[in-house]
């Protein structure tokens, strides 16, 4: 996988040397920073094509490439998914570290996807209240933007 570059942007996906593909979150240094607890910004896009930004929690399965965000089946973030608008980034800033997520969003509302994303939630937040309308944003991520990579790598395994 290549590593960000004075852009600060990693490929939208990767290959290794078997030629298998290389899901673009599987640097070390970003699965730390996203193990760590902060909190994330989710823009989404009405439908007028204006950003909604919101706060979220998020997790991330950087061995699928999938990023997971739990909210109400009402929220706005869900409509404009559910609307069409599938095409989100989730952002996550500490200090002068940052990574962006981008792909497309799908609604989960099933009960095994619901209780999935609250356990991965809950080992890196806490657990979740309780929440009967709560639905799952599950983000394909096909690309990632930022410097996680190399600020959060552990030491030796990032190059630049």
């Amino acid at each position: 996988m290549s590593l960000p570059g004075p852009a600060g942007s990693v490929p939208s996906a990767g290959v290794s040397s078997d030629s298998a593909p290389v899901p673009p979150t599987s640097g070390p240094g970003l699965v730390t920073f996203f193990t760590e607890r902060h909190l994330a910004t989710l823009t989404t896009l009405r439908a007028d094509g204006t950003p909604h930004v919101v706060p979220v929690g998020v997790t991330l399965d950087a061995a699928t490439g999938t990023a997971r965000v739990i909210t109400s089946g009402t929220s706005a973030k869900a409509r404009h998914v559910r609307a069409g608008q599938a095409r989100v980034a989730v952002c996550q800033v500490d200090g002068r570290c940052w990574a962006t997520l981008e792909g497309t969003a799908v609604v989960r509302d099933d009960a095994a996807s619901i209780a999935d994303a609250e356990a991965r939630y809950a080992v890196r937040y806490q657990q979740p209240r309780v929440n009967p309308s709560r639905v799952v944003l599950e983000i394909s991520v096909d690309r990632v933007l930022g410097n996680a990579e190399r600020w959060r790598a552990p030491h030796g395994e990032a190059a630049s």
